[in-house]
């Protein structure tokens, strides 16, 4: 039996209609596996940037935590610098706890972090630097000190008596700045201005000495005054007698001149004058200035 055309026509464009939805079901289809790619990708990005970044936080936390037990370890003998490390290692506390407290996908923070990273670890450099310098001077200087007591105890051997002068000044005046003296005498006179060694004939003893060169010495008046003992070791003074203070000591002179120093060789005589008599033995001379003992003579009257 023949088909009926009107049937015929309505079974073809069901059957178009058909092959069209089937087609649109495709190709929806693809676009949603490929949307569905798209986002896995997108995701997937995402994660291992955020990954990353988690990362880069973690050894950014590790740095500081490194840096911080490198201050820990970092001390000095100097209290300034004490007190610059205690600074600086509360600074390296304040950033670590930013860094815990800050999300990882913040980039900005955390490159500007990774700058005061830089900046502490240059400061820390620095310390080391100072720390090196001051220890090497420290070094230095105590090998300067350890020479310098080795210089004083030769010259103790030398001259102890103005070793133990130098003592008693307690560091006031350094060992080389200190006035010395040679060619300390002592001489009596009589009555016609002649050397005499009788007792019944001198009416005037002389000391004289020279103040020796010294250009670190301080230039200017320096008065020296000279202590004369009789053969009972009784302190020889007339009228005119002055004192002075030696180590805090007030002290009577037999007789003193001031004289101006430059620095170079001074030549001076101390008359003493006006006393009673002079009784025959061993008469002794010190000579001194309010810094230092210049030295000591004899003198033997018969």
């Amino acid at each position: 039996m023949a088909e009926d055309p009107l049937e015929r026509i309505a079974r073809e464009e069901k059957e178009k209609k058909s092959s069209g939805l089937k087609t649109t079901t495709i190709i929806l289809g693809v676009v949603a596996a490929v949307l569905a790619l798209t986002l896995a990708f997108i995701w997937y990005q995402k994660s291992s940037i955020v990954n990353e970044l988690k990362d880069e936080k973690a050894d950014l936390t590790e740095q500081m935590v490194t840096l911080q037990n490198d201050y820990a370890n970092l001390s000095s003998d100097y209290d300034t610098i004490n007190s610059q490390l205690d600074s600086s290692r509360e600074e390296v506390s304040q950033l670590i706890e930013r860094i815990q407290k800050t999300d990882a996908t913040n980039r900005s923070k955390i490159r500007q972090y990774q700058k005061e990273l830089g900046t502490l670890r240059s400061i820390m450099r620095n310390y080391i630097v100072q720390i090196d310098s001051l220890n090497t001077l420290n070094h230095k200087l105590t090998a300067d000190a350890v020479a310098a007591r080795k210089e004083a105890a030769d010259s103790r051997k030398a001259n102890e008596q103005l070793s133990q002068q130098v003592e008693n000044l307690s560091g006031q005046v350094a060992a080389g700045s200190v006035v010395k003296s040679r060619g300390l005498t002592i001489q009596a006179y009589n009555s016609s201005g002649k050397v005499t060694d009788r007792s019944s004939r001198v009416v005037k003893l002389l000391t004289t000495l020279t103040l020796a060169q010294n250009e670190l010495a301080t230039k200017g008046p320096i008065r020296v005054y000279i202590r004369i003992k009789d053969p009972d070791g009784v302190l020889l003074t007339n009228n005119v007698r002055t004192s002075f203070n030696m180590n805090g000591n007030e002290m009577i002179a037999s007789a003193s001149r001031e004289v101006d120093y430059e620095g170079n060789d001074v030549e001076l005589s101390i008359y003493l004058n006006d006393i009673s008599d002079f009784s025959k033995g061993v008469y002794t001379v010190e000579a001194f200035t309010e810094q230092t003992t210049l030295g000591a003579a004899e003198l033997m009257l018969r």
